[in-house]
C-alpha cells in the first residue's frame, strides 16, 4: 500500500514538464533521488537527481557508455546511430578505447586551436546580428543561436563553404524530429555520415589546417583513427556540438530577459570593458538552466547501490544535470540566477573521463554570442509573453523552439 504522507510522483516528459522541470525534479531530489521511471520510448531507467549522486554516478566506472551492456539497445542513444556504422565515439565506450580515442582527439582539438578560432567565431556572430539589427526583431534560435555553432564547426571541420548549407538543413531536421519519432533523426544522421566519411577521404590526399585534417594526422606512438572513427568523431563532434551552443545561447538569453536585474549588471560591466562577469556568468547560466538536462546514457555492467537504491546489472541510468544543478544541498538558492556565483561547480557539462571535450568551444561560443547581443541590441527584451513560448521534446538536450524579441 502505498504511504499516503507522500504525495503523488509528479508526471514526466509531459510538454507541460518541458516548459518548466525544475519543480518536478524538486520533488525527486526530496522524495525520490534515485527514481525509477518509463521513458516515452518505453525503456525503463533509473533517474538520479541528487548532485552528489549525479557527480558519483558520472564518474563510475562500473556504469558504462557502452550499449552493448543494455538488452535494447537499438532504443537509446543517437537515432540512427547505429545503422549509419557511427558507434566508436566518445559516447559509446568505456576504458582502454575510450583512452586511447580521446587521447588522439585530444591531439587536434586542442585548447590552442579553439583560441585561434575566436577572430572567427567573432566575424560569424557580426554577421549573423548584421542580418537582423536594422529590423528591430528577430527569433534568437533560427536567426542567431542555431546557424552560429553551425557555421562555427563546420569551418572548424574544414566543411566547404558551399557545402555548409546542406550541413544547417540536416542539422535543422535533427532538430526538429529531436522529440519526436527517432526516424527524422536517423535519415539527418545517415546524410551527415554520408557526406563526412566521404569528405575525410578526399583531404588524406589533401591535408589542411582544420580539425578534421589534425584528425588524420593525431597520432600516439603510431597508432591512428582508422577512417570510420574520424567519421563517427567528427559526427559526435557536430552532433554533440551545436546543440548544446544553441541552448546555451538560446536558454542563457531567455534567463537574462527573465531576471533584469542580473541583465542589467551585466550590460553595466560590458560597457566598463569588465568580461569577469560574462565569465561567472557563463557558468552561472550553464548551471541554472543548462543546455543539457541529462547527461547521455550509462548502463551497470554489475549490480551497485546508488543514492542507497539498488540498480540491478543491465538497467539504464540517466543522471539528470539539471536536478543535480539546482540541488540545494550543494548550492545556495539554486533556484536563483546570480551571475556572480563563485563557488559553481556545476555539471553541465559532465564530470570525470567523459567530461564534454567541446566545452572550451561553447563556452567561447557562449561569451562572444551574448557579449555581443547585449553590446549591440542593449535593450533587447522578449516580444511574447513567455507563456507562449514552447520548449522542444526531447530526453537528453533541453532548448526553446524559437525565441521572439525585439529591440
Amino acid at each position: 500500500m502505498r504511504d499516503r504522507s507522500v504525495p503523488e510522483p509528479p508526471e514526466l516528459f509531459s510538454w507541460e514538464f518541458a516548459t518548466d522541470p525544475y519543480p518536478a525534479y524538486a520533488w525527486l531530489r526530496e522524495h525520490a533521488p534515485v527514481h525509477r521511471t518509463k521513458l516515452p520510448s518505453g525503456v525503463e531507467a533509473w533517474l538520479v537527481t541528487r548532485y552528489a549522486d549525479a557527480r558519483q554516478a558520472l564518474a563510475d566506472q562500473r556504469l558504462s557508455k557502452n550499449p552493448v551492456h543494455h538488452a535494447e539497445p537499438g532504443k537509446t542513444g543517437i537515432p540512427g546511430e547505429r545503422s549509419a556504422g557511427l558507434m566508436t565515439h566518445l559516447l559509446n565506450i568505456d576504458p582502454p578505447d575510450h583512452t586511447r580515442l580521446r587521447r588522439l582527439v585530444s591531439k587536434a582539438f586542442t585548447p590552442r586551436r579553439v583560441a585561434e578560432f575566436t577572430p572567427r567565431v567573432q566575424e560569424l556572430t557580426d554577421h549573423l546580428i548584421d542580418g537582423f539589427a536594422g529590423r528591430g526583431e528577430a527569433d534568437l534560435i533560427h536567426e542567431f543561436a542555431f546557424p552560429l555553432p553551425i557555421y562555427a564547426i563546420c569551418e572548424m571541420l574544414g566543411v566547404p563553404r558551399e557545402d555548409q548549407d546542406d550541413f544547417r538543413d540536416w542539422a535543422g531536421m535533427m532538430i526538429r524530429h529531436g522529440g519526436g519519432p527517432r526516424g527524422g533523426v536517423a535519415r539527418s544522421v545517415k546524410k551527415i555520415r554520408g557526406y563526412l566519411a566521404e569528405l575525410i577521404h578526399r583531404k588524406r590526399n589533401d591535408l589542411g589546417d582544420d580539425l578534421i585534417s589534425g584528425l588524420i594526422r593525431a597520432s600516439d606512438h603510431g597508432d591512428h583513427l582508422t577512417e570510420a572513427e574520424a567519421t563517427a568523431m567528427c559526427f559526435v563532434l557536430l552532433f554533440a556540438g551545436f546543440e548544446t551552443t544553441i541552448n546555451l545561447l538560446g536558454n542563457g538569453a531567455y534567463a537574462l530577459m527573465r531576471n533584469p536585474d542580473q541583465l542589467a549588471r551585466l550590460k553595466t560591466s560590458l560597457a566598463a570593458g569588465d568580461s569577469g562577469l560574462l565569465e561567472t556568468g557563463i557558468e552561472e547560466l550553464l548551471r541554472y538552466d543548462g543546455p543539457v538536462e541529462i547527461a547521455t546514457w550509462r548502463y551497470a555492467t554489475q549490480a551497485l547501490t546508488v543514492g542507497g537504491r539498488h540498480i540491478p546489472a543491465g538497467d539504464p541510468v540517466l543522471v539528470v544535470l539539471a536536478a543535480a544543478d539546482r540541488d540545494p544541498a550543494r548550492f545556495e538558492e539554486p533556484d536563483t540566477l546570480d551571475l556572480a556565483r563563485r563557488d559553481n561547480q556545476h555539471l553541465g557539462y559532465g564530470h570525470g573521463i567523459h567530461y564534454c571535450l567541446g566545452a572550451p568551444l561553447a563556452r567561447l561560443e557562449g561569451q562572444i554570442g551574448l557579449r555581443s547581443l547585449l553590446t549591440r541590441l542593449p535593450d533587447l527584451q522578449l516580444a511574447v509573453d513567455p507563456s507562449e513560448l514552447r520548449w522542444r521534446g526531447g530526453l537528453i538536450m533541453r532548448g526553446l523552439r524559437e525565441l521572439p524579441v525585439r529591440f
